[in-house]
């Protein structure tokens, strides 16, 4: 298909109605997958190309201002792939060569992942480290403008491209934020992207906490050394709130760790090439370990395939606030040797069958984001400490000036445990943990 593709291109205006039969077949398959709508005779496509050359020819001839015929072809098809979905572009010779700078060469970035949604830029998730996430973008933030220009009307590859820059620049992204009366505007400086995708932390001893924040090339390899470095763990909770996705083979890696048999995912597209089923395999795997996974509204992609797969496997139980809702496939095809299309080829579909795109993952346990207030009662006091605390009290009852010198006993805060303050600041993974020790108590009572 791209090498009919390459002939097309290359034959320039003359080849115009080849080239509207071949997006016109996307543009039905989509719909088609969508609305059922049944493809276009015969008749009813060239009746379309006929009008779109009639009305190329008709622009060209009376429009006020003297146009480029390239440059016309160029906008129709920009306008026909945005109408695609958003995912899907049509990139002319100077974005295709900032596409091969970007996936080259060393760039600034902000560190946030966005996605279209019900029309808007948003965020899908700032990833955790990054100016973004530094700056306090939050999941959800619809992004108004980028500096002085309006994001409405505005691709992805395009407010990326504005995004970018050389490192230690500052952009502003104006932006409209839940629960705020107005929007607000954020100042961020480009950096260099550098993450950690895996950080792996204990919870009371016996609970292991995994949080993958994107998946890289090393994520499954980075979970399995945590879980061997911690034998004792009773039960794990995988956190992939905020992640916004990544490397496929990641995510079915990372789900193929806690089952042996079934599809994990499988991809669907018009092409018969699309079609693959990926399947779980029972080396390595650990099918015994109580798991829990939280995810939100900043959870997209890689991280919808293994919570949703999952979660259909009754594998696992899933908390937290519904995904995002993107499950799609896209490949850069080039176009002669400048240009190329960013397309949509298939949609990912979870064991059960149903599609993540546009839906995401609905959690089995629903959980808001929030904290729990709690009283600490200051009385509860170990044996080793009541004398020293009743010392102290009875110094301010009898006004005695003498300053009561405690030692010092406090610690440096350890990265590699989540304590118990920590959980109260996060009524999410509280209730994960809850959740957690309710499987694994069930667990022990059916041994």
């Amino acid at each position: 298909m791209i090498k009919k593709s390459k002939k097309v291109i290359a034959a320039g205006l003359a080849s115009t109605l080849t080239v509207a039969y071949m997006f016109g077949s996307f543009a039905q398959a989509e719909e088609s997958a969508e609305k059922n709508i049944a493809p276009s005779t015969a008749k009813d496509k060239l009746e379309a190309y006929i009008k779109f050359t009639q009305i190329l020819n008709v622009i060209e001839s009376q429009y006020v201002d003297e146009v480029n015929t390239t440059d016309l072809v160029d906008k129709a098809l920009k306008g026909l792939m945005t109408n695609l979905d958003s995912h899907s572009s049509f990139m002319d010779q100077k974005e295709y060569k900032d596409l091969s700078v970007q996936t080259k060469g060393e760039f600034g970035g902000l560190g946030v992942s966005i996605g279209m949604k019900d029309g808007a830029l948003t965020v899908i998730a700032p990833i955790k480290g990054t100016p973004a996430d530094k700056a306090g973008i939050q999941a959800g933030d619809i992004i108004l403008k980028i500096n002085d220009t309006a994001t409405i009307g505005m691709t992805i590859d395009e407010s990326v491209k504005m995004m970018r820059g050389k490192p230690k620049t500052s952009l502003v992204l104006t932006i409209i934020r839940k629960g705020e009366p107005k929007p607000l505007e954020v100042k961020i400086t480009r950096d260099i992207i550098k993450i950690q995708s895996v950080y792996a932390k204990t919870i009371e001893e016996k609970l292991l906490y995994v949080h993958v924040t994107s998946f890289d090339q090393k994520v499954v390899e980075e979970v399995q050394k945590a879980m061997k470095e911690h034998p004792e763990a009773e039960g794990m909770i995988l956190d992939l709130r905020n992640n916004p996705g990544g490397l496929l083979d990641q995510a079915v890696g990372l789900a193929d760790l806690f089952v042996d048999q079934g599809v994990i995912v499988s991809q669907k597209g018009k092409v018969a090439s699309e079609n693959q089923n990926y399947m779980a395999t029972k080396k390595g795997t650990d099918t015994k370990m109580p798991l829990v996974v939280l995810v939100n509204s900043g959870s997209a992609s890689a991280s919808e395939i293994v919570s949703g797969a999952l979660q259909d496997l009754k594998r696992a139980i899933v908390v937290g606030e519904k995904t995002f809702g993107k499950g799609s496939v896209q490949v850069v095809m080039p176009m002669g040797k400048d240009e190329a299309l960013k397309l949509t080829v298939a949609r990912y579909y979870l064991p059960s069958g149903r599609t993540i795109q546009a839906v995401g993952v609905t959690p089995d346990i629903t959980v808001p984001l929030g904290t729990i207030e709690f009283i600490k009662d200051n009385l509860s006091l170990k044996e080793s400490d009541l004398k020293k605390h009743l010392e102290s009290e009875l110094a301010k009852i009898d006004g005695n000036t003498t300053t009561v010198t405690e030692e010092n006993n406090a610690t440096e805060v350890d990265d590699s445990i989540i304590t118990e303050d920590q959980l109260y600041l996060d009524l999410q993974l509280k209730s994960a943990v809850d959740i957690l020790k309710a499987l694994i108590i069930t667990q022990k009572g059916k041994n």
